[in-house]
């Protein structure tokens, strides 16, 4: 007799914006995380789910909540508050940032590579990185440069271009004091992918530093029942900054590179929608506090009906004045 293997279930992820009590969103047993923004979100609950993120907000911002299948176990182990469910954990590390963001990130990563090869979700599918002053510094002093080399030496060894994970890297437009990282992971892994107007990012020439950033333009899960996951999208065409004279031509150039992941994407995956739409969710990112409503005017005209979140948060080359990433299904 022949024994049929149990298939793997197929992971799901439900991204929502969604105006509640947080209280209320910590009660559905299928929340794996919620994150408040701006001034007046909730500084901290003992719910580990729940993540604060010091970027203020345009606007009253909703929380932003993942929802999975399937009853989400969650605790704090080694400094990491963590959540998990379905072949799916989110995890956070929030660790002192004293000035060096290459310690400081080295010995996070380290931290998050060790925790990951511990458990059952050693792929990371997405990561968000958010630290103080992030274009402070001249030359390769620059603290996202040092960020970057940081990251490399925490990892520890080269990746492969088809372990590299979707990824953002913000600053914090008022000091904290903190580097806040955290992740989306998965018991499978998934599928990188790249832009075609763009360079790879982990092969950067070196005047951008003396280590590549380390991740990929956006990532396919493997599990159709997952978003596209899009990382920080800039208006950067080959590996050069477009547009450092017009707020405008750099939205534009940063709508033009998501258009063309999504098309990537759907080259394998054909049933994703064509352009964002409603079942597509973004943050923007906008370095001056001052842009930030002309930033949203504007993508009220470019992408009307798509729930977004605009943010105060500084880019990681000063001449970009804004950023977005998402999810897009």
């Amino acid at each position: 007799m022949h024994s049929l293997a149990t298939p793997t279930p197929a992971e799901t992820l439900r991204v929502e914006y969604r105006d509640a009590p947080l209280d209320a969103l910590l009660d559905d047993p299928g929340l794996l995380a919620v994150f408040g923004f701006g001034d007046d979100a909730p500084p901290a609950h003992a719910d580990p789910r729940y993540l604060r993120v010091a970027l203020p907000a345009h606007g009253a911002a909703p929380f932003e909540c993942w929802r999975v299948d399937g009853e989400v176990r969650h605790g704090h182990a080694d400094g990491i508050a963590w959540s998990e469910a379905g072949g799916l954990q989110f995890g956070t590390l929030s660790v002192v940032d004293d000035g060096d963001a290459e310690a400081t990130a080295a010995a996070a990563y380290a931290r998050l590579q060790a925790w990951l090869a511990a458990g059952r979700h050693p792929h990371p599918l997405r990561i968000w990185n958010y630290l103080d002053a992030i274009t402070e510094g001249d030359g390769d002093e620059e603290r996202y440069r040092r960020f970057c080399v940081g990251r490399a030496c925490g990892i520890a060894r080269e990746l492969a271009p088809g372990e590299l994970p979707a990824a953002t890297a913000i600053g914090f437009p008022r000091r904290t004091g903190r580097f806040l990282l955290y992740w989306l992971a998965a018991a499978r892994p998934g599928h990188p992918l790249e832009n075609p107007r763009q360079v790879q990012a982990w092969r950067y020439p070196r005047q951008y530093g003396p280590q590549a950033p380390g991740f990929a333009r956006a990532l396919l899960p493997a599990s159709e029942a997952m978003p596209l996951l899009l990382s920080g999208t800039a208006a950067v065409v080959g590996h050069a900054s477009r547009h450092g004279d017009s707020l405008q031509a750099q939205l534009d150039e940063v709508l033009a590179n998501l258009d063309s992941l999504i098309a990537t994407a759907r080259a394998l995956r054909p049933g994703l929608p064509v352009h964002p739409g409603a079942g597509t969710r973004l943050k923007v990112y906008v370095r001056d506090a001052a842009d930030l409503g002309t930033i949203d005017a504007w993508l009220d005209a470019r992408l009307p009906g798509v729930p977004r979140i605009v943010l105060h948060g500084q880019v990681c080359r000063a001449e970009l004045a804004v950023e977005i990433d998402g999810v897009h299904a």
